[in-house]
């Protein structure tokens, strides 16, 4: 299930950020064998909450690449994990645009469960060409969706 929440922003209270919110459930398939998330599964559960994210702006990354001719990579990323998740957890995934450049935007996604944080990420995205993998600009109709947010 996704939810866009407003969040006001304690060190800039005049301009609330929009957070997507994208929930998911652990399933054992998740765990190892010590019954806690593997912690590649956390990169699976970002990387869905940002599809869901394109989506609700209105973007199905099938159509950007078949009709802008743009894949959207990961160029980095920085990760703390502070908790496990454990089997049968319900997890939120929240995530927010903390910066956006010409080709790349970035991404703050934080993992919770029950208010609990677990895993807190900065996620740097790249637009490339789908046949060149050279960087492009972010597509318009997208950079004035995310501008809006």
């Amino acid at each position: 299930m996704a939810r866009v929440e407003t969040q006001q922003d304690s060190t800039h209270p005049e301009q609330p950020s929009v957070q997507h919110h994208w929930d998911v459930r652990v399933y054992y398939e998740d765990t190892d064998s010590g019954g806690v998330v593997y912690h590649s599964n956390y990169l699976n559960f970002m990387e869905r909450a940002r599809t869901e994210w394109l989506r609700a702006l209105g973007f199905e990354q099938t159509d950007i690449k078949d009709d802008m001719n743009v894949v959207i990579v990961v160029h980095s990323m920085q990760i703390a994990f502070k908790k496990p998740a454990k089997f049968d957890d319900l997890l939120t995934v929240a995530s927010s645009i903390a910066n956006i450049g010409r080709s790349s935007f970035e991404f703050e996604q934080k993992i919770t469960t029950n208010n609990q944080l677990l895993v807190q990420a900065q996620v740097k995205l790249a637009c490339v060409c789908e046949h060149t993998f050279k960087p492009l600009a972010i597509p318009k109709p997208i950079l004035l969706k995310m501008e809006l947010i």
